[in-house]
């Protein structure tokens, strides 16, 4: 199997602020158009907290804490990309949004969980699914 074919390791963060969640619209790639957490590929040798920690400071400029897990998922939703999609869910520690990468991402906006903008990405809609159900884990998601 080459690289290119291999599955990808995803890192999504739900941040959440006063009964807010952080959201932007995509600009590039799969879901352009789509409304997304905060998210980004697994470094080599990175623990999920990191990649988290990295992708919020790297996006929005924000600190989190008290960052958890929420559900993993294995998706081909985006043929002919394969991701391995690990949820977590962090509160605001400190900072204000900023749009640090304009090439990838609009503005960033704090939504009501129970107003959120539409359409939701993927992995942002199975974020809300698992926060709503409980539910932890979703497989062969197409």
């Amino acid at each position: 199997m080459d690289e290119a074919s291999r599955p990808k390791v995803g890192v999504g963060v739900m941040i959440l602020k006063d009964g807010k969640a952080l959201i932007s619209q995509r600009m590039a790639s799969h879901g352009k158009g789509e409304f997304q957490f905060v998210g980004g590929h697994l470094e080599h040798l990175e623990s999920f907290e990191e990649c988290a920690r990295r992708e919020t400071f790297e996006e929005t400029g924000l600190e989190i804490a008290n960052i958890r897990f929420q559900y993993l998922a294995n998706t081909t939703h985006f043929a002919l990309k394969h991701y391995v999609h690990v949820a977590l869910t962090a509160d605001w520690h400190s900072g204000e949004p900023q749009h640090l990468e304009p090439e990838k991402n609009g503005p960033w906006q704090w939504y009501a969980l129970e107003d959120l903008p539409e359409p939701l990405l993927l992995f942002s809609q199975l974020h809300v699914r698992s926060m709503r159900e409980g539910v932890s884990y979703f497989d062969d998601v197409a």
